[in-house]
């Protein structure tokens, strides 16, 4: 079983030339900031390698970092420019008992992040939730479209938090 720390250093040597970032001085769990274009390459290492074999995508999910210039519209809503959205990724060797929590994050006028749906299957359904939810588009992915929301909606977001409900949807009134 090794720890995050030892798991990080294993990626500084064999990804010598990424950015790659250990967090310790935060009040959860330490997770290694990964580039989003990179993500892929260093989870396909983290899957194959047998030192330490990470078999299981335990759960991906997006946040919105709420992070950007904070602005009013004509409406008078509070709308964010600029600012970052990350992907946090959970991540298991059933065998070798050891886990790590990787993170990305990517700029929320164009959020995007390669897909790992080729190392774990299991990406498919939590990839396409995060797409639905926050508008990150996973490069790569199979089948990215919507899970949770109907096909056509185009207001927005619903997990970002600018995202203003709209009042009515295909002539339906909309309940809050």
């Amino acid at each position: 079983m090794k720890k995050p720390e030892e798991i990080f250093q294993i990626l500084k040597e064999k990804f010598d030339k990424t950015e790659l970032v250990f967090k310790t001085d935060i009040p959860v769990e330490p997770f290694i900031i990964i580039p989003a274009l990179e993500i892929d390459k260093v989870c396909k290492f983290l899957y194959e390698d047998a030192e330490l074999a990470f078999d299981s995508l335990v759960n991906l999910s997006g946040v919105d970092d709420y992070n950007g210039e904070k602005s009013k519209d004509d409406s008078g809503n509070e709308k964010m420019k600029g600012g970052t959205i990350s992907v946090y990724y959970h991540l298991e060797s059933i065998k070798l008992k050891h886990k790590i929590l990787l993170k990305v994050s990517t700029e929320r006028a164009k959020p995007e992040v390669v897909s790992v749906v080729e190392i774990w299957r299991s990406a498919d359904w939590h990839e396409r939730e995060t797409y639905d939810m926050f508008g990150i588009k996973f490069i790569n992915h199979p089948d990215l479209k919507r899970i949770l929301m109907p096909y056509d909606w185009d207001a927005g977001y619903p997990l970002r938090k600018d995202y203003e409900s709209p009042e009515f949807y295909q002539g339906m009134k909309v309940p809050y």
